[in-house]
Parts: structure tokens; sequence; C-alpha cells
């Protein structure tokens, strides 16, 4: 404990002003399932020494987990939201192709929870921090008003960053940047050659327009197709005709420019994305 304060501390004194934390759950069973080294004590002190150092302090939970219910996510909900912080990231178990929870599923080691009671987890998810005053400003991303994370709003509003470490991404003058995954390979392309980039591509204005779609309709404030579509140089960034189709069903809305996906809408995300994407 004295050691983790000691380099908190330390990161506060280099100028940090904002530290997030990967907590991910509040119980040590669900913590072994997501393959965590940490326990729910040694979370929850790692936030206490943070909390101690830095002004603004945000963490992360995943729920959906198999099994959960909406009284055991509840509590967790509660739990959180007695805690302090004035950010929370709550994100849905979700199981990508070739990861291992994929290779889980498919030798029947666990079933992932059915969509409909995820959707409930979800939505109370929404009514239980907006009642707090931390809505959701992006799908997964709470915050109190003027708390919301300037570092990741860059990424959701397609703006450039720079990936710097191992395996980061980057998107800058038109490029797409990856540096190497594994530190070593990392640290060997630095040594070797500089920088560790393994891959830096081009990205067309059609690439550049589906990921700019991709991530600003993740945000409650959605995006302005118009304006983007000119700063990313292509004719149209959204199909109109999909689109009416789709306020037709209260699933996106118009805010004088700009387009966002509904409290209905976020649940039916990529479905969305696949009908309006020009």
């Amino acid at each position: 404990m004295a050691g983790r304060a000691a380099r908190f501390a330390d990161l506060a004194t280099a100028g940090v002003n904002r530290l997030s934390l990967g907590l991910q759950s509040f119980d040590d069973d669900a913590l072994a399932f997501l393959g965590r080294a940490h326990s729910a004590r040694e979370g929850l002190a790692a936030l206490d020494a943070a909390q101690r150092h830095f002004g603004r302090v945000s963490f992360d939970l995943i729920y959906a987990l198999p099994g959960d219910t909406e009284e055991r996510w509840s509590a967790a909900l509660d739990r959180a939201l007695e805690l302090g912080t004035e950010h929370l990231s709550l994100y849905q178990l979700t199981i990508e192709p070739g990861t291992r929870f994929s290779t889980m599923v498919a030798r029947h080691e666990f079933e992932p929870l059915d969509a409909d009671r995820a959707a409930a987890l979800f939505e109370i998810t929404q009514e239980r921090t907006a009642a707090v005053h931390m809505p959701a400003y992006e799908i997964s991303n709470h915050a109190r008003p003027r708390a919301e994370s300037r570092h990741n709003l860059t990424y959701w509003r397609y703006g450039s960053y720079v990936g710097i470490g191992p395996g980061a991404h980057g998107r800058r003058s038109g490029l797409s940047t990856v540096r190497h995954r594994k530190p070593e390979n990392y640290l060997a392309a630095v040594a070797r050659n500089g920088h560790g980039l393994a891959e830096e591509e081009p990205l067309s204005p059609r690439e550049a327009a589906h990921e700019a779609l991709v991530m600003g309709l993740r945000l409650a404030e959605g995006i302005d197709p118009v304006a983007l579509a000119r700063r990313l140089d292509v004719e149209r960034l959204v199909d109109e005709a999909a689109v009416t189709r789709m306020i037709g069903h209260s699933l996106v809305e118009r805010r004088g420019a700009m387009l966002a996906t509904t409290p209905t809408g976020r649940l039916l995300l990529d479905s969305i994305l696949a009908e309006i994407a020009a």
C-alpha cells in the first residue's frame, strides 16, 4: 500500500492531474473470471490512494457477466456511485472473436448473458447514473457536468491523436499508425529505428468517414454529419433516406445540425450504423 501511494504521489508531482483505474468488479470471483490479478480489496485500496493524490479520479466496472442479475448489478452500481468519483466507465462484457472468452464459449465453459437481460442491465445503468447527475455522455462513460474525459472525447469526435507506447494506435495527418504490441518488440524497434512503429498506412476518405461515424454516434451529443463530411472530404457521411427511416422508428433524432441516437437506439447501435452509413 505504501509503495502504491508513493507511486501515485510521484505521478501527481510530475503533473498528472487525472487517474483512471481498472477496478472492473467489487467481487473476487468475477475478477478471477475476468482474468485479473488484483483482488477487490486491493482495487479499493488503490482507489482510496488515488483519491488522496489526484483531484480527478475515474474507475471502470464490467457488467453483464454470466449469471448477472438486476439485483447484483444494482448493488454494485450503488457501491460505485457512493465512492465519490466524478467519472465512471461502465462496460458490458462483450465476447469478441479470437479472445479467450470466445474460446471458452465455444467449449461451453460458460454461457454469455442473453441480450434481453443485458439490455435490462444497460437500462438500469442509464437510469441510476442519470438520477445522480452522472449521465452517459458516451455509450459506456458517465460523468458529472464538466468532468467528461477530454482525452477520450478527442477519439470520439475524431480528432488527431498520437499513439505512444506498446500496442498504441494513432490517427494523424490522414495516417493510421500502430506501435508494436509486445513491449520487448517495441523497445527493440525503438533501439533499431528510433521509433516503435509497426504500421503506418494512409486512411482513405471513405475509411476515415466510417471511423468518424462509428466513433461519433457513441456520443450522446452525436455528430454534425455535414461538417464531418466536409472535414473528411467525402460527399456525405450518412444515407439520408436511412436516417429518415431510423427517425421514424425513434432510434435516431436530429437536434439542429446534430444527428444522435436515442436512448433506445443506443441499444441497437451496431445495427443503426450498418443502416445509415453512406
